[in-house]
């Protein structure tokens, strides 16, 4: 009975690791691509999200309260992220004066890294460091994910209407705020 009690626990173990299991890279969960769409009736608010950007400011979703929120789950290690960093760093451009936000969420990373990252990408928003994990269990009650990269578009009353497991291209992110935007 032992040996099957430590098989057990070493499959749930191998589980948590990411590695090796379907939809894992590098020691990572990678999303599925799926497109999670919530119709306006039935969004769940989304959370505040707050804490030190990557130069030790205080960062805060909710001064951004009324605008359309973009949310990017990302890390500099994750080779997602990196194909998707200047379709986000466009889609964020275009939408600089529309009352469109887009705030990153950097997880499992070196500060030095993502400082060198953002440069290198020209990345033109900030990103809460978020070393531990824990500002994303806020999304727990709407759309969780464990997968990285995530988008998150926030509508303009603060309700979670879209979740993205993946990267994702610069035409398809332009028409999915419109989308959220015209649905409120």
């Amino acid at each position: 009975m032992r040996p099957a009690l430590l098989l057990a626990a070493a499959v749930v173990l191998a589980g948590c690791s990411g590695v090796g299991t379907e939809g894992s890279t590098g020691g990572y969960v990678s999303g599925n691509g799926s497109i999670t769409v919530v119709p306006a009736e039935d969004r769940a608010r989304a959370p505040t999200l707050a804490g030190d950007d990557l130069e030790g400011r205080p960062l805060s979703t909710a001064e951004f309260a009324g605008d359309t929120l973009v949310v990017n789950v990302w890390g500099s290690w994750c080779p997602p992220c990196r194909k998707e960093a200047p379709a986000l760093a466009e889609v964020s451009k275009q939408y600089a004066d529309r009352d469109v936000t887009f705030v990153g969420v950097l997880v499992r990373d070196k500060p030095a890294a993502a400082l060198a990252f953002t440069r290198k990408h020209e990345t033109p928003y900030r990103s809460i460091a978020d070393f531990s994990g824990r500002t994303l269990l806020g999304f727990a009650k709407s759309l969780p994910s464990q997968a990285i990269p995530t988008t998150w578009i926030i509508d303009d009353r603060g309700r979670v209407a879209v979740r993205i497991m993946d990267e994702v291209s610069a035409s398809t992110l332009a028409g999915l705020i419109d989308d959220v935007r015209e649905s409120t």
